[in-house]
Formats: structure tokens, sequence, C-alpha cells
């Protein structure tokens, strides 16, 4: 074998080796983050009657156990058992969309070290975030006023009210699931007396794996796909927008995970492999697929109410894709704030950092306190 080929095989395994860790952080930062509040979550969700309130803790909850799934999950059970209307259970949806974004949003700021890497990671993560802001921002009002979402998944629904279950189990979460078991056994081993202790080594167990396979990932991806995969990417997908949406939505219903397919955009935009208008369309098809996860939950359920909430979080990304995201001026907007937030983080990395921690878990958690207060 020559030894060029050689090195390229021993990067590709390189390459593939670091992903595995890379998608084992997220899955250990999940479990992490669930353990921590997924209680707390639950008891936030069922205590809202009111939109605003229930939009902020949908967004928060989301944040709080990295997964609009598991948020989506808690809804659809707190509505079947009647402690939740299906009215008011729909902004928590809304802010679930918006809270599941953070993880991808983690991820960049993981490229902290390098500044050009950092600025185009910043980009290329919050594009969704904006549009998922225009999206809530257009649709939450409209639903507020018309029901418009809840009239028509409550159609949708009489049509799938008794079809059974189907049960997928993404491949990704089955490669990563043992080595997660591994860890948090041994964590709670050690930390037996004290779960948040155990939680806490998990959390800063899967920070660590995360910035190494970012480092590892991006430093051999800029050696091995140089003038190739750029070129396959952007020329292929990245212009042909229907082809990228299609790629982010089956890919996302494979792997059963938004944060994933998101999550691994980010060091191919931080190494300059993708742009970010590139990976725009792939995340709007990702903001579709992972709706299928609910939907078939649901449909396992026979649960008419939560066959409902699971076809209101369909239709609303349905809706915030094809009819916002082909009107050019709507579709440049997030693209705009992507871009002006990566240069904000090229100058100064700590507003990127107060950027997610306000966004996602201080103005949500500050609004819902003082809305405790003035009940």
């Amino acid at each position: 074998m020559k030894k060029g080929n050689s090195e390229v095989i021993l990067k590709i395994v390189g390459v593939l080796f670091f992903l595995y860790i890379f998608l084992l952080s997220i899955a250990l930062m999940g479990a992490a983050f669930k353990g921590f509040g997924k209680g707390f979550a639950e008891n936030l969700i069922s205590t809202t009657s009111n939109p605003f309130v229930g939009l902020f803790i949908g967004i928060l909850a989301t944040s709080l156990v990295q997964s609009s799934s598991t948020t989506t999950s808690i809804v659809v059970g707190i509505v079947g058992s009647g402690q939740l209307s299906v009215g008011n259970a729909i902004p928590i949806i809304m802010g679930a969309n918006i809270g599941t974004t953070v993880t991808n949003t983690l991820v960049s700021l993981g490229h902290v070290g390098q500044r050009e890497e950092f600025k185009r990671a910043i980009s290329g993560a919050t594009v969704h975030d904006f549009f998922n802001f225009i999206c809530v921002a257009v649709m939450f009002p409209l639903e507020i006023t018309t029901h418009c979402l809840e009239k028509s998944a409550t159609l949708m629904s009489t049509m799938f009210s008794n079809v059974g279950g189907v049960k997928f189990t993404s491949p990704i979460k089955m490669i990563v699931k043992p080595a997660v078991g591994v860890i948090q056994n041994i964590s709670t081993g050690i930390f037996s007396e004290s779960k948040s202790a155990a939680y806490i080594v998990m959390l800063a167990l899967s920070a660590a794996f995360l910035f190494v396979a970012l480092y590892y990932i991006v430093k051999i991806m800029k050696s091995l796909v140089v003038n190739r995969a750029e070129i396959v990417l952007n020329n292929v997908i990245a212009r042909n927008s229907f082809m990228a949406l299609v790629a982010g939505l089956a890919f996302t219903i494979f792997v059963q995970s938004s944060s994933i397919t998101t999550s691994l955009l980010i060091p191919m935009v931080a190494s300059g492999v993708l742009t970010v208008e590139g990976i725009f369309p792939i995340t709007m098809g990702a903001n579709i697929g992972t709706t299928t996860t609910a939907i078939l939950a649901s449909f396992a359920t026979g649960n008419i109410s939560a066959i409902i909430i699971a076809f209101v979080h369909f239709l609303f990304n349905l809706v915030g894709v094809f009819c916002l995201y082909p009107i050019k001026p709507l579709r440049r907007v997030p693209l705009f704030l992507a871009h002006w937030l990566g240069d904000v983080a090229y100058k100064n990395r700590a507003y990127a950092f107060a950027y997610v921690l306000g966004v996602f878990f201080l103005l949500p958690t500050v609004l819902i306190f003082i809305s405790k207060i003035l009940k």
C-alpha cells in the first residue's frame, strides 16, 4: 500500500474515532442535563396557564434536558393525564423548538480557542436559533388569536387516532448508549451519596470529550478534505436547497435527533468545508425530521391529545420551513443575524457565552420567576 493511501486511511479512522467521541460527548451531556433537570422540567411544565410563560418554560426546560423530544414527551404525558390542556401545551412546544438549538450552539463554543473558527462556528450554529426565533415571532401571536395549529392538528389527528405505534431506535444512540451507561454507572457508584456530584462529573467529562473531539476533527478534516469534500458538499448539496433540505430531513429521521444533525455540521462550518448559507436548508430539514419521534410515540399511546400535540409540533416546523424559508427577505434575516453574532464573537468571545447563558437560561428563568411572583 502506498504511503499516501495509508495516511488517508489513518486520517479517516482518526475522524471516525473522534466523531464517536464527539457523539458520546453530546449523549453524555444530555444524560447529565436530564439528571439535573428532568424532575424540575416536569414541575415547570405542569404549572402554567399563561401562553407567554409557557413559551419560556419550553425554552428553559428543553435547554436543561438538551432534547426537544424529552420536553415534548413530558408535555404529551401531562396533557394525557389531564393536568394540562392542548392549548396551554402549544406555547411550550414552540419554546422547545427554540431550546433544542442550544446543543449545537454549545458545540460551537468548543471552537473558542481559534478566533476564525469560532466566528464561523457561532454563525453556523445560531442561524438555526434565529430562524426558530422568527418562526415563533410569527406563529405564536397567530396561534393565540386564531388557534390555527390546534385546529389543523385536531383535524389531522382524527385520521390517525387509531394508528398503531412504530418503534424506531436510532443507530447512533445504540452505538453511544453502552459507553454512556458505563460512565454513568461509574460516576453514580463513586458518588453514591450525591447524584448531583455524579452528574457534575459527567458534565465535566462531556465538556472535555467535546473540546478534544472538535479540535482533532477540525484538524484532521482540514488536511483530509481540502478541495474534495468542499467541492462535493458546496456544489452538490449547498447549491441545491431542496436536496440539502431532504438530506437534513432524512438524516434526522435516521438518527432521531435534530441536535445530532445540526451539531455534526458545526465542525464542518468551523473548518471552512461548508458555509453558513450551505447548511441553512439542511437545518430546515432537521427541523421537520425531529418531529417524527413524537409522532411515532403519540401513535403508540393511542391518546388523541398526545397525537394532537405531536401534529402541532410537526405543523409548526412545516409551516416555518415552507412558508418562511422561501421568502428571500425573511430568509436573509437569520443569515444576517448569524453572521452579525459571529462578527461580534470574533471581536469579543465573551459575548457568545453571554448570548447562550442569557437567551437559553437566564432570561427564561427571570421571566418565569417574575410571572410566579406577580401571579
